[in-house]
């Protein structure tokens, strides 16, 4: 049952701080929060309605690159043209995300802010690591859908799709506070749990999301996104990667590799971004590097499967991005 609330609205983002007092909860979609409320994971006593923030659903692509506020649907950057056009990955896991009701209201900035989906977490009755309890239940309970990496501490995987993409693209975000607004790298804003396991990212209880950044890319930049769930729609992915390659010719000049439902965070593939590295993109070489990205893997009991999939996941996303014509 969801707690009885005080409702509040901000226009500007100086309203918005001056109602962050740390017992109140932003709302922007709202699908994350809703949930949250309804599980007792969160108990506000203010819920703090942002939509109406003038700014915050900016969409443009200029000489600097891609800029998204964070009040944009998923359905409208995944409509976007120039998106599609130039960071296709990026509009590709926004059109896979859930089902095209919840796009239609869910927002970029929710997505990347979202909890994770660990059964264990989001059951009131599990005192859970990440709520301060004293074990993580996945590590010897029910784990098939949980991380295959750094899953010593906690065995929940980071839960947007969009952040997977947008680190393969070395996007950063505007955090706006009280004293000021500073850009932080996307991939250092997601928080490690052997950091601070009861933490998923950096952004502070008087911080707002304000905007995302996407470098400008190349002529020669291609990209794609797959991922692998048990339905073809509305399940959470099993596997997801992003791949991002700067060619030159058939060769790979840069390439970035990204695994999204593989551990606590974002996992950059370093190993298999260096398999690419300045070779000429075959089937034999993405298959040699979906090998490199699962090296070192620890899965948990029930979910060893993950690996030939993300294996499967990182040749697909390479081939299909190799396969396709660079940003327009």
């Amino acid at each position: 049952m969801i707690p009885k609330l005080v409702w509040m609205d901000a226009t500007t983002l100086a309203e918005a701080h001056a109602a962050l007092d740390g017992s109140t909860m932003i709302k922007a979609g709202g699908i994350d929060v809703m949930d949250r409320l309804k599980e007792g994971l969160d108990r506000p006593a203010r819920l703090l309605n942002i939509r109406n923030v003038a700014g915050l659903d900016t969409l443009r692509d200029d000489d600097t690159g891609l800029a998204v506020g964070p009040l944009v649907t998923l359905a409208r950057l995944a409509d976007q043209k120039v998106v599609r056009d130039r960071y296709r990955a990026i509009a590709e896991a926004a059109a896979l995300a859930a089902t095209p009701q919840i796009r239609n209201v869910a927002t970029a900035g929710g997505n990347l802010l979202q909890r994770p989906r660990c059964w264990y977490f989001r059951n009131e009755q599990f005192p859970c690591f990440k709520k301060g309890g004293a074990e993580c239940f996945a590590q010897e309970g029910e784990n098939e859908y949980h991380a295959i990496f750094a899953n010593d501490t906690c065995a929940a995987v980071h839960a947007s799709s969009l952040a997977v993409a947008l680190v393969a693209f070395n996007a950063a975000i505007d955090l706006a506070g009280p004293k000021g607004t500073r850009t932080v790298p996307l991939e250092g804003f997601f928080t490690a749990a052997s950091v601070d396991v009861e933490r998923e990212n950096a952004l502070a209880l008087d911080e707002i999301l304000t905007a995302i950044r996407v470098p400008r890319a190349s002529f020669a930049t291609a990209s794609a996104y797959v991922k692998i769930a048990e339905k073809e729609s509305e399940d959470w992915p099993l596997a997801e990667v992003a791949v991002v390659l700067d060619r030159q010719g058939p060769v790979a000049g840069r390439a970035s590799i990204v695994l999204g439902s593989a551990a606590h965070t974002p996992l950059r593939s370093k190993a298999a971004e260096a398999v690419l590295t300045g070779k000429t993109v075959t089937e034999e070489l993405a298959a040699a590097a979906g090998r490199a990205a699962v090296e070192g893997a620890t899965p948990l009991s029930g979910n060893a499967y993950k690996i030939p999939i993300f294996e499967t996941a990182v040749k697909r996303a390479i081939l299909a991005a190799a396969g396709r014509k660079g940003g327009t």
